[in-house]
Parts: structure tokens; sequence; C-alpha cells
């Protein structure tokens, strides 16, 4: 009897799938994060070994819509080790976002209608291909960013309060 090739069935992709290369941890310290969406990067050969070693910077980076495309500037992805001439890369080159034409016009059109910013959370690998969790945020004020952090630390305190009185 000849059995034909088994077909997986596709199972859906989880946060556990994710293999985290860098975090913009500042980016929700500085906005207010109103949306998040994920999006491909159009990443070149060594551009994609040096993610895998867990090289990258998302520090200064945002998002733009130029001409119907969703462009990623100023990440810093250091050219891989072994890649010398024709196989390198500029560090700081703006690299293309892959997203439906529908996401694209609407993250421009709130970019522009509400003057809020496109900012990269984190750049990861998902099943193999690289990722970006872009997010749509407003700019916080200095006391906003003070607001924030005495709410966190209060939640922070409320929570230990009821652990620690579960446990007596």
């Amino acid at each position: 009897m000849v059995k034909g090739p088994t077909r997986r069935a596709a199972r859906p992709a989880t946060d556990d799938d994710r293999k985290i290369v860098a975090q913009n941890r500042r980016a929700r310290h500085d906005y207010e994060i109103l949306e998040t969406v994920e999006a491909g990067i159009e990443l070149k050969g060594s551009e994609v070994k040096s993610l895998r070693e867990g090289k990258a910077q998302l520090r200064d980076a945002y998002a733009r819509v130029e001409d119907g495309e969703m462009w990623l500037m100023a990440m810093h992805i250091p050219p891989w080790v072994f890649a010398t001439g024709f196989g390198a890369h500029d560090p700081e080159r703006r690299r293309r976002l892959l997203l439906h034409k529908k996401e694209i016009t609407h993250l421009g059109e709130r970019v522009a209608r509400e003057g809020l910013a496109l900012v990269p959370l984190s750049v990861y690998f998902r099943n193999g291909k690289a990722k970006v969790s872009l997010a749509l945020g407003r700019g916080r004020k200095t006391y906003d960013k003070r607001h924030a952090l005495a709410e966190r630390d209060a939640r922070r305190e409320a929570e230990r309060a009821f652990s620690v009185r579960g446990r007596g």
C-alpha cells in the first residue's frame, strides 16, 4: 500500500511561536499606545543573518507612509560579520514593511489626521519570517509619563497586598 505525503493541519501562530530579536522598551514609556499591527519586513540576506544573531536596535526607529508604501526608518541592523563587499548592507537603510493596502491607508490616514506616530515595538521571527510589531501612538508629555509610572506602581502595590493576604 502506497501512502501519499501526510499533510499537517496548520496551527495558529501564538505569542509562544515568536523569537524576539529586539524590543523598543522606551516606546511604551514615551507614547500612549492606541493600536498595534504586525508587519513583515523586506530584508537582504546579510540582514537576516545578523537578525538571527540577535543584533538590532530600535531605539530611534520609526515608520512612515510614502507613496502608498510603509517604510521603517532608522532601525540599525549591523552588518553580518561574514558578509563582505557585495553581500554587505547599509546598517541604517530604510526597509519596506509588508502590509495590506487597506492597513497602510488606514494607518496613514490616522497619522495625518490625528498627528500620531508609527513606532516599532519589537522585531521578531515568527515561523521563520522576520516581523515587526508596529504601534500607533500618541506622544506623552513629561507629566503624563510621571502619572503613568505612579499608576503602575500603585497597581503593583495593590497586587502585592492581595497576594500576601491570599497566602495567610
